[in-house]
């Protein structure tokens, strides 16, 4: 019997059933985390352990910002000031999580990502606006990523000209070919040997007496290398692309307002372990790079003098950790981060989208995703570049493009015709407009101090 031929309508519909099928190589992840989650939350779970099936969901999504980027600039922190910005990772935590929050609010009250409503809420123009904000954001770290598999290459003597076009090529195929979901696995794992770091700040015998007064009592430094550090640290830890991606998953996972309470406090949970984390890194290499140098601090410039944090612990299987820590975050985030882009932008402006489609299919999609890699790998492999450096710089210009995405969604979870009773509290808003203005007044510091020295005006010099 001859087929039917489908109309336009069962095409499109048909289409738009791969699209999302494709999409689920990004946002349906947590998805099947969360139910995995709810299943152990079900079984006879051994009563002791039992706050380990609470903390995955957290694990997973704190363990995706300790990539290269976050990994430099706070062992960079830790180096050049000791334990002197403990003070600050502690408001930049509190940041964090109310800044993942309301976007994890607006996706469980709206059931939309945030491109969406920013299109909606904004138009074209806002829309065009806040994505070419994130667009530049996230450009910047993939290169970082890309100087990250670089950096930790060069750790084992391989030089970068080789594993920086193999990684990228390698990353294009496994994603657009549809092998992703496995390989991911690989490079979570690898990723999570930064988890040594708590093990070797305890081992580095730091005088916790001084590390309880810097998180407590804060320190200014009044130089241009502070602020650099202060906007990067919060740059790589409060990251644009992130916003989307929790915003996303929680409205693809079709979480209800009713059950929203369990997923505040595992996002809550989230922050304050990739804050633990974080610390452990800042007092590891505090408590070695930094004591080393007698108080005269030191920057790093290669992921040797990064790796030594871990030397307390590991000995002179440091580096290799480190190596394999950096190298699997990295490739991790450069996957993920161009891919998070591409489905965002197109998603915000209607254009097809899809890793099944091919790029006349899908131009826009395939180009963005293809380009971001290529664009990273290529200034990965400018000659005698400092990739540290570099990461830390992504980072810092990353901080500085923050406040301009935070408008957006300050606007949007204030918008009661959107966000209904689940609008901001006052003191929601206190926190969020008070880091918004805040990141800005340490961004136009740090652009003063950049450029009035060259007009001839000393500044923070």
């Amino acid at each position: 019997m001859e087929q039917p031929i489908p109309t336009p309508t069962e095409v499109l519909a048909q289409r738009m059933l791969v699209a999302r099928r494709a999409a689920e190589i990004t946002f349906d992840r947590p998805l099947t985390y969360l139910r995995r989650l709810r299943r152990w939350r079900k079984s006879r779970f051994p009563r002791p352990l039992i706050f380990l099936t609470f903390l995955g969901p957290g694990l997973i999504a704190a363990n995706a910002g300790n990539d290269a980027g976050a990994v430099a600039t706070w062992s960079s922190v830790g180096a050049r000031y000791g334990y002197g910005l403990l003070w600050a990772l502690v408001l930049v935590t509190v940041a964090l999580a109310v800044v993942q929050e309301m976007c994890a609010r607006m996706g469980a009250a709206t059931g939309e990502g945030l491109s969406d409503l920013i299109r909606e809420r904004f138009g074209v123009r806002g829309a065009a606006f806040a994505m070419t904000t994130l667009f530049v954001a996230n450009i910047l770290i993939t290169i970082s990523e890309f100087a990250g598999i670089a950096a930790a290459c060069e750790l084992v003597g391989i030089s970068k000209y080789i594993t920086v076009p193999l990684a990228a090529i390698g990353i294009w195929l496994i994603v657009t070919r549809g092998s992703y979901d496995r390989v991911e696995k690989v490079f979570l794992f690898m990723a999570f040997a930064f988890f040594t770091y708590p093990i070797a700040a305890i081992m580095a015998h730091p005088n916790w007496g001084d590390v309880l007064h810097h998180t407590v009592i804060p320190t200014v430094h009044l130089n241009a290398t502070y602020f650099q550090l202060l906007v990067g640290a919060v740059g790589t830890t409060i990251t644009p692309y992130m916003q989307l991606y929790i915003q996303s998953s929680v409205a693809e996972k079709g979480v209800q307002m009713e059950d929203y309470p369990a997923e505040r406090l595992e996002t809550y949970g989230g922050s304050i372990f990739a804050a633990v984390v974080v610390a452990a890194i800042v007092i590891a290499t505090g408590a070695t790079v930094y004591v080393a140098s007698h108080g005269a601090g030191v920057q790093i410039n290669d992921a040797t003098q990064a790796a030594q944090a871990l030397v307390p612990f590991l000995g002179q299987y440091a580096p290799i950790l480190f190596m394999v820590g950096l190298l699997g975050a990295s490739l991790l985030a450069a996957a993920v981060v161009p891919l998070a882009t591409a489905y965002s932008v197109c998603e915000s402006f209607g254009f097809e989208r899809g890793v099944s489609h091919s790029f006349r299919e899908a131009p826009i999609f395939q180009g963005l995703f293809t380009g971001m890699i290529v664009l990273g790998a290529i200034v990965a492999l400018i000659p005698g570049l400092p990739l540290i450096a570099l990461i830390v710089v992504a980072q810092i210009i990353n901080g500085m493009l923050l406040p301009i995405l935070l408008v957006f969604i300050l606007r949007l979870v204030n918008d009661r015709r959107i966000m209904g009773k689940y609008v901001n509290s006052t003191l929601q808003n206190i926190i969020a407009w008070g880091i918004t203005v805040v990141l800005s007044l340490l961004s136009f510091i740090l652009i003063l101090s950049i450029l009035l020295p060259i007009v001839g005006i000393p500044f923070l010099q």
